[in-house]
């Protein structure tokens, strides 16, 4: 990301340009002003936080160490970790002010942005999972699920990002509690180190291992998972005018579609209408496939990790195979290739499915691929 090359900072001096970085992002703009709970920011807003967790990570000897490339995406990270704030900062009745929900939404916004400025998907989604999940060094020791939060980390992004992250967070802010968060993340780091997924993923005996790990509470990720799969079930996942009727076209053979256009047409339901009744005959059909051992694709939108688990918990059920087809295209493409469509799907509908974007992994299914190439573990 040129754009992101240009400013980040370089030896000898390590300076974070932010005279700069203001001028370049009307999101950082954005955060000034949006105020936070002096107990835990007393150095003031949201955009004088960002610069100083952005210099503090600068200053990491650690961060300097790395690969030039790899400088550049963490220190995007830094400057997004917290670009949700201004949509969720509320001022309590006790007179706390919480930014709750700001690392999920923080991921929504940051593919956005990054889609938007051409980064390459596995960058993107990269940087968009360390902000998702910038604040776990700090708690995640309190948990009873710690070693599926770290291995699901370890499959999105990088634990050692993200305590180098979240050291640059917590210095770059004036607390009480500095001393305790710091040590919380270090031994964050120590109990990844020890399990081997600090710098790489962890590695599942299998890709049913894996999505049966991720889909059963309290399951031991060393446990090689008997295949007791029967057919393949092919999710596709893209927003409108991507080009997923020309992937099913090209790609699809002889395997049955349960297209979720096709039932809107038959059904006489607009995109911009209510979808329930679209959704359960889609889910009929597919049930018909299912208990058949039949492969098939689904072809609906499925932007959300939520809509996306409605068909992959279907399949699951019967013992489906589940790869997800990602498929994108910029946005200009899109509004161009909807406006062809015989029915256009509204734009309204469609920026409100932008605003809805998560982008499938591989703690959702047995694979996900990318315009039709795999996507593994460690890739």
């Amino acid at each position: 990301m040129r754009i992101f090359e240009r400013l980040c900072p370089t030896a000898p001096s390590w300076t974070v340009p932010w005279a700069e970085i203001t001028d370049a992002f009307d999101w950082i703009r954005r955060l000034a002003g949006v105020p936070q709970d002096p107990l835990h920011h007393a150095e003031g807003d949201v955009a004088v936080h960002t610069r100083m967790a952005a210099e503090a990570l600068a200053a990491q000897d650690e961060w300097r160490s790395l690969p030039a490339d790899e400088r550049v995406r963490l220190f995007a990270a830094v400057l997004l970790h917290d670009v949700a704030k201004p949509d969720c900062t509320r001022a309590e009745e006790n007179g706390r002010i919480t930014a709750h929900g700001h690392s999920r939404r923080g991921d929504l916004a940051v593919r956005r942005i990054l889609w938007d400025l051409g980064a390459p998907r596995a960058w993107r989604e990269h940087v968009a999972a360390l902000v998702r999940h910038h604040q776990v060094p700090f708690w995640a020791l309190e948990r009873p699920d710690l070693e599926e939060i770290v291995l699901r980390a370890s499959l999105v992004t990088r634990n050692r990002d993200l305590a180098m992250l979240a050291r640059a967070d917590i210095t770059g802010r004036i607390c009480g509690d500095l001393p305790q968060v710091l040590e919380n993340i270090a031994m964050f780091s120590e109990y990844c180190a020890d399990l081997g997924v600090l710098d790489r993923p962890w590695p599942f005996a299998s890709d049913h291992a894996r999505f049966m790990y991720f889909r059963t509470p309290g399951r031991d990720p060393r446990y090689a998972a008997y295949d007791d799969t029967r057919l393949t079930m092919t999710v596709l996942s893209g927003l409108p005018g991507v080009g997923k009727d020309t992937w099913v076209a090209a790609h699809a053979g002889d395997r049955p579609v349960v297209s979720l256009d096709a039932i809107r047409a038959r059904l006489g339901i607009s995109p911009a209408d209510g979808q329930r009744a679209v959704a359960a005959a889609a889910h009929e059909e597919a049930r018909v496939h299912l208990r058949a051992h039949r492969d098939f694709i689904w072809n609906a939108t499925n932007i959300s990790r939520q809509h996306r688990d409605l068909c992959i918990g279907l399949g699951a059920a019967y013992h489906a195979r589940v790869e997800i087809v990602a498929l994108e295209a910029p946005r200009d493409t899109i509004r161009r290739q909807n406006t062809g469509r015989d029915a256009p799907v509204p734009p309204a509908v469609i920026d409100r499915l932008i605003g809805k974007w998560e982008a499938p992994d591989l703690t959702e299914a047995h694979a996900v691929r990318e315009g039709g190439r795999p996507d593994h573990a460690g890739s």
